[in-house]
C-alpha cells in the first residue's frame, strides 16, 4: 500500500501536468484525516482552482484559513471563486479581510481589490489601488490592460 505523501506526491504531479481526474483519483485513496491536513487541503484547492470548481473552492478555503489565516493563497483562491460566480461584493469583502490579516500580501492582492472595486463601480478606488500596484511593479500595467474586470478604467472611444 503506497503510504499518503505518496498519494498527495503523485496528485500534485497529475495537478503539474493538467490530469485533474487523475489528480482527484489519487485523494480518493486518501483517508479523511489526511485529507483535512493543510497539504492535503491545499492541493485539493489547487486541484478546485484549474477544474473551475468554484463552489469547492469556496468550501475549501474557509478551513485552509482555520489553519493559517496569514496564508495568502486560500484568501485569493476564495475570493476568485467568488468573483467567478458574480458574487463581487463578497469576493472583495473576503479579500479585504485576508489582506488584515495576511502580513505581507503580495501586488496580487491590492491588484484584485483594484479589480473588485472596479466591477463594484468605486472607479476611483479602483483607479487609486491599480496606480499602487502599478507604481511598485510596471509590468502590472499590461495585465490591467488585458483584463476585462478594468475596462470602466479605459478611456472610451
Amino acid at each position: 500500500m503506497i503510504n499518503p505523501a505518496k498519494h498527495l506526491d503523485y496528485a500534485v504531479g497529475y495537478l503539474q501536468l493538467g490530469l485533474l481526474a487523475e489528480a482527484r483519483a489519487e485523494l480518493a485513496d486518501l483517508s479523511p484525516e489526511v485529507l483535512a491536513t493543510p497539504a492535503a487541503l491545499s492541493l485539493r484547492q489547487e486541484i478546485a482552482m484549474s477544474d473551475s470548481a468554484w463552489p469547492e473552492v469556496i468550501d475549501l478555503a474557509p478551513e485552509l484559513v482555520a489553519h493559517d489565516n496569514t496564508d495568502e493563497r486560500p484568501w485569493i483562491a476564495w475570493a476568485y471563486a467568488l468573483r467567478e460566480l458574480h458574487r463581487i461584493e463578497e469576493a472583495r469583502d473576503i479579500l479585504l479581510t485576508g489582506a488584515r490579516l495576511i502580513p505581507k500580501p503580495t501586488l496580487l492582492v491590492a491588484y484584485n481589490l483594484a479589480c473588485y472595486a472596479c466591477l463594484l463601480g468605486d472607479v476611483p478606488e479602483a483607479r487609486r489601488l491599480l496606480d499602487a500596484v502599478i507604481a511598485e511593479d510596471e509590468s502590472w500595467r499590461q495585465v490591467a490592460l488585458d483584463d476585462d474586470d478594468l475596462a470602466a478604467l479605459r478611456p472610451q472611444s
